[in-house]
């Protein structure tokens, strides 16, 4: 990457791929959830010769208990109950991966896809979802809204947290959000997230 690039590499909505090939928030959201957990990110890179990206998390300087004395401090997951299933659909897979890395140490089980057609795939299946967190938009020819919809009329009683770097008016358009749908904007926070999550799964 030249220096100017550099620069601006961790900046949301920063690209340089072409439009509708990137929001330019996959990387503005592994800054942001390192710089989160107390770390750092450093960036080497030579133009021809590639890039190397550094992520420096806070170490553990305390005991670590094992076997059955560790077993039995176990903390549980702080929100899902058991069996509570969560699809996540984003057709970028590093913000796919993070947000299901989230959810997951929260005790959720996670089902992902990558774009509307794999979401409905999941949905139309045998499994329990009881939430759709899906991007805006996804290729394919079916975004977010769309799929949100066609899932509510397959699943009624599912919940949908829509995650979106775009203005909330150009998610919902002259139409509000129907029951039990939220949005969250990217980037976003591991609180911010868990939060919404929390709330639209008890609502």
């Amino acid at each position: 990457m030249t220096p100017e690039v550099m620069a601006r590499v961790f900046e949301p909505f920063y690209t340089t791929k072409p439009i509708g090939q990137g929001t330019g928030l996959g990387l503005s959201m592994i800054y942001g959830f390192v710089q989160q957990s107390g770390g750092q990110v450093r960036l080497h890179s030579q133009v021809g010769h590639g890039t190397t990206v550094q992520l420096y998390l806070p170490r553990y300087t305390g005991v670590v208990a094992s076997g059955a004395e560790g077993a039995g401090k176990k903390v549980p997951a702080a929100f899902a109950q058991v069996g509570e299933t969560v699809l996540v659909v984003d057709d970028e897979a590093t913000v796919r991966m993070l947000v299901a890395e989230v959810l997951m140490e929260l005790g959720y089980t996670v089902v992902e896809a990558a774009d509307g057609v794999a979401g409905l795939k999941a949905l139309r299946s045998n499994r329990n979802i009881e939430l759709i967190i899906t991007d805006v938009g996804l290729p394919g020819g079916m975004n977010g809204r769309q799929m949100a919809d066609a899932a509510q009329a397959l699943r009624p009683d599912v919940k949908t947290l829509f995650i979106t770097g775009y203005a909330e008016t150009a998610v919902i358009g002259d139409e509000a959000l129907g029951p039990g749908m939220k949005i969250l904007t990217k980037p976003f926070s591991i609180d911010a997230l868990a939060a919404r999550v929390r709330e639209l799964m008890k609502a």
